[in-house]
């Protein structure tokens, strides 16, 4: 869906839809929903960096936020859930290869916890009731995922996922799925540090940089204004 609105539209038709969409979805399209913080959470701490891999429908949006939020080393756009030989953008968006469209997120423990980074993530990344799908785009490639890198990463995310479903935190039941990470790959260039690299794009016009907006309103004290890019040449 991404790469074929300009494609099919061009890119002045594109722009007028997506100031006409903004126009009618008005302000309420960058609030945030505010999701309780876990009961259940890793200690801070020691032991260096660590890193976890969410997935939450367009990669764009979820590695523009997480770049702005305070105790994130760095975010890097990718795939996980397939092999390597199929990490490959155009395979991917097939929907047929396992693969979701994620983020390797590389946090500082001493500075954010795994269970505040999953709040921002519940609160102003995705609807994390969608199955399959958010905003435009659907397809398994879209799902909604935390990839652990250890146990206790999955048992702190399954334990929120299921605080939130008991305090009906969202009308529906979350969709989002826990696994342990079988491997990351990381997107080609042109991906990494979209968002930051191309604010006037349409679609982040639209779908992500309300995301970065809610952010700063909904947990301004996590929020950098200096985004912390993924270090990949476009």
């Amino acid at each position: 869906m991404k790469g074929s609105l300009v494609t099919s539209f061009g890119m002045a038709a594109v722009l007028a839809l997506a100031g006409t969409a903004l126009l009618m979805q008005g302000p309420a399209h960058a609030k945030a929903q505010v999701v309780p913080a876990p009961v259940v959470d890793m200690p801070a701490g020691g032991g260096g960096l660590q890193t976890v891999v969410l997935s939450g429908g367009c990669f764009w949006g979820i590695q523009g936020v997480f770049e702005h939020v305070k105790g994130v080393d760095r975010a890097v756009s990718g795939y996980a859930g397939g092999s390597k030989d199929t990490a490959e953008y155009e395979t991917v968006s097939s929907g047929t290869t396992g693969h979701a469209e994620s983020v390797q997120i590389t946090f500082d423990p001493k500075q954010i916890s795994l269970g505040h980074l999953l709040q921002i993530f519940f609160s102003v990344a995705l609807d994390p009731t969608e199955v399959n799908h958010q905003g435009p785009d659907d397809g398994t490639q879209y799902r909604s995922e935390v990839w652990a890198t250890n146990a206790d990463q999955a048992r702190v995310a399954k334990a929120y996922i299921a605080q939130l479903d008991a305090a009906h935190a969202f009308s529906r039941p979350i969709a989002t799925r826990v696994d342990m990470l079988p491997g990351f790959y990381p997107a080609e260039a042109y991906h990494q540090d979209f968002l930051v690299r191309n604010p006037d794009y349409p679609y982040i016009v639209f779908n992500d940089a309300p995301k970065v907006a809610a952010l700063k309103t909904a947990f301004p004290a996590d929020y950098s204004e200096t985004p912390r890019m993924s270090g990949f040449k476009s």
